[in-house]
């Protein structure tokens, strides 16, 4: 079993208060959630900030291509969204 791990920081330049970016953020997991199944994802930093925030990925499977294809791909979804700017990716694998 594989576990990958991303840490995702993305930037938001349109949202001028809290409830801005979390109406973008919500939007942007339900999208997530839709068209990747079997992934968990939250917000685990940035939480006061408007324009900043930092998600946290984690993908399961029985081997490290599975893992890093999901991921990859993944994290090609989010960096194509238009509302955002991806500021770093940094992703680990954890095997048991």
């Amino acid at each position: 079993m594989v576990v990958g791990v991303a840490r995702v920081e993305l930037y938001f330049p349109e949202p001028n208060s809290l409830k801005a970016k979390r109406q973008i953020l919500r939007a942007l997991m339900q999208r997530i959630e839709a068209n990747f199944k079997r992934v968990s994802i939250a917000e685990v930093d940035g939480h006061d900030l408007w324009q900043r925030i930092v998600l946290g990925i984690s993908v399961v499977g029985k081997d490290r291509p599975f893992v890093d294809s999901r991921l990859t791909t993944l994290l090609d979804f989010i960096q194509k969204e238009s509302a955002l700017e991806m500021i770093s990716a940094d992703v680990e694998y954890l095997d048991y």
